[in-house]
């Protein structure tokens, strides 16, 4: 009986040391130096200091780590930072540091010496000006035009360039933060939030669940809160909160739906932030406190499908994570589902079916740039020696969109919705492959099926570029009918069309179909009709923009210059931008408009620009 004990602990023990192993991070990121199957990080303790003065951050970085190898050295990612000094535990033992060679976009390894039984490493640092990650914002820069801003932007590879860091999606860790700030300011970041400000400008942060360094984001500014309901609310600037509160009035609602759909919200809270027009994506899903753009206060609660959108991430991206980014469809596609259902359940079918053929509009106009064979038109892309910025373009979004509605398509939602939350549950709070994506399902789903396996086609939606032929089709009557008026439009004229096409996505349908050889004329009279250079929200003027430019529509211009000087949303600019420098005059307008656009974009958006101007 003894022996039988003792067997039984040791199996036990073998199996625990397995499924030990199996848990650590196993993939290689080609856009970290980490090495993080040596030794890898647990959890941050960040001590820091925000100087608006010299527009820097300070402090000191802890990390509790794993070395797995018991080897004399821990690799992080570090770009622009200066690293002053690196201590061990909580003696503080000073060690030895050396950076590496630089890479463009991936920045320096930093080496660092440590011993076999280290569990603990400090690095003391400072940002510098150069710090993609940060965007310091004065007075002149924001909503009320009383106090500086800053905001951080990690996605994908520039959290290391506020916080030295193993900088890959596929390694997780927990953090504490202490944040010091001037007193009439107000800290938040990806964690639980403080919803006032206090007297001492100090504020701390807990982030208890496991995540990616691209989620570590940090605001501070003059900033209010307003709750929405016992587990939502808004921050945003005084002159900006009461706008967005009701905006986002049914963020409560979303997140219900949201649950019903894929199992319980696993984040405490779920708070959002409005940012100032520099912010360089329409919204970005930070754990807790996700960052939107400005753009999304239409006023009408007319564009808060792009909230539906990073509520979603709480499941996929933040929960379930990509491993590397070459695997961004599993987070980006994943979401525009997710986000596609939960604006079925709010807002009905009709609008389900819109933006169906909204988005198989995006993804065979994006197609078409790209070009059919082009190796970025897969979901599995390869970023190797490349931006990693570079995959997020549209397709992981609406090609890993239109790939899930094959599969629920072929199956159908009493199957696929289950299918889909038992996905959630196996892998939360892990950063998976595209490969983990496939096991699971020929496991959970297709299960040796021949039949089914064919109806989807797993290999030439993952693998092979263009749009395989088993894409579900899309329709709306709505849109139908919409086409219609279009065809007949010149007959009738455009007067009382603005009483037949109201919502933002029938007004989308109607200026993304405007015949091509349309006329200036024709286009004067549309906007006579529906005032759409001067009103109209966010989404709705950048699509009339794309058609003004394209059309020599002159009358826009003056309001497509301060659109562009307005925002810094970098997709929203680059679609314009593109046309624009589609001929030599609009060219020479795209560089004048752009130097005066500059100083208010992100670094990120700057980059984007100049590569389309080139």
């Amino acid at each position: 009986m003894k022996k039988l004990i003792l067997l039984t602990l040791f199996l036990t023990a073998i199996a625990c040391q397995k499924k030990e192993q199996s848990e650590k991070p196993t993939v290689t990121d080609e856009h970290s130096y980490s090495k993080p199957e040596l030794a890898v990080v647990k959890h941050l303790d960040l001590d820091i200091k925000v100087d608006f003065d010299t527009q820097t951050i300070s402090g000191k970085a802890s990390w509790l780590i794993d070395n797995i190898s018991k080897g004399n050295e821990i690799i992080f990612d570090e770009n622009t930072l200066n690293i002053s000094k690196v201590t061990l535990g909580d003696e503080e033992k000073e060690t030895k540091f050396e950076l590496g060679k630089d890479t463009e976009f991936h920045g320096k390894p930093l080496h660092i010496t440590i011993e076999p039984n280290t569990t603990k490493v400090n690095i003391y640092y400072s940002t510098t000006k150069n710090a993609v990650a940060l965007q310091w914002l004065t007075p002149e820069q924001t909503a009320d035009k009383k106090s500086p801003f800053l905001f951080s932007q990690g996605e994908s590879v520039w959290s290391r360039t506020w916080i030295p860091c193993q900088d890959s999606p596929g390694i997780r860790f927990t953090y504490n933060a202490k944040v010091t700030v001037p007193k009439d300011l107000l800290a938040v970041m990806s964690a639980v939030n403080p919803q006032k400000k206090n007297d001492t400008g100090v504020y701390t942060f807990k982030q208890d669940k496991a995540i990616p360094s691209y989620l570590m984001a940090i605001a501070v500014g003059d900033i209010e809160f307003q709750s929405i309901d016992n587990r939502t609310g808004v921050y945003a600037e005084p002159s900006m909160l009461k706008k967005s509160a009701y905006e986002f009035a049914e963020l409560g609602k979303m997140v219900v739906a949201a649950e019903k759909l894929y199992g319980p919200y696993r984040w405490g809270r779920y708070d959002v932030l409005v940012l100032p027009p520099s912010f360089p994506y329409g919204g970005m899903e930070n754990p807790n406190l996700t960052f939107l753009t400005p753009g999304v206060i239409a006023g009408d609660r007319s564009l808060t499908s792009l909230l539906a959108h990073e509520l979603g991430h709480s499941w996929s991206g933040n929960l379930v994570t990509n491993a590397t980014w070459d695997d961004i469809w599993l987070n980006e596609g994943f979401t525009t589902y997710v986000e596609h259902r939960i604006g079925e359940a709010i807002f009905g079918k009709k609008e389900f079916e819109m933006q169906n053929v909204i988005t198989n509009k995006e993804l065979t106009d994006n197609v078409a740039e790209y070009g059919e064979t082009s190796p970025d038109t897969r979901l599995k892309v390869s970023l190797t020696g490349r931006n990693p910025d570079d995959g997020i373009s549209m397709i992981p979004y609406v090609k890993g969109y239109a790939f899930l509605r094959v599969i629920e398509n072929a199956v159908g939602r009493e199957k696929f919705d289950p299918f889909i939350k038992n996905y959630f549950d196996a892998h939360a709070f892990k950063s998976i492959t595209t490969e983990d994506f496939v096991k699971y399902i020929n496991e959970n789903l297709i299960k040796g099926d021949k039949t089914l396996a064919d109806k989807i086609k797993l290999e030439d939606w993952i693998y092979k570029p263009g749009i395989p032929s088993n894409i579900v089709p899309v329709s709306s009557a709505d849109f139908d009918a919409i086409d219609k008026i279009q065809k007949s439009r010149r007959e009738t004229g455009v007067t009382g069309l603005s009483k037949k096409i109201t919502t933002t996505a029938e007004k989308q349908h109607f200026i993304d179909h405007l015949p091509a050889d349309i006329t200036p004329k024709e286009m004067e009279a549309i906007d006579k009709e529906f005032n759409f250079t001067k009103g109209g929200n966010f989404i709705i003027k950048r699509q009339w923009f794309v058609q003004a430019i394209r059309h020599q529509y002159k009358d826009a211009n003056p309001a497509i210059e301060q659109f562009l000087i307005g925002i810094s949303r970098t997709g929203s600019v680059i679609m314009l931008y593109k046309e624009m420098v589609k001929t030599p005059e609009g060219k020479v307008w795209a560089k004048q408009v752009f130097e005066k656009a500059k100083s208010g974009y992100h670094a990120t958006t700057i980059l984007a620009v100049e590569d389309v101007l080139k």
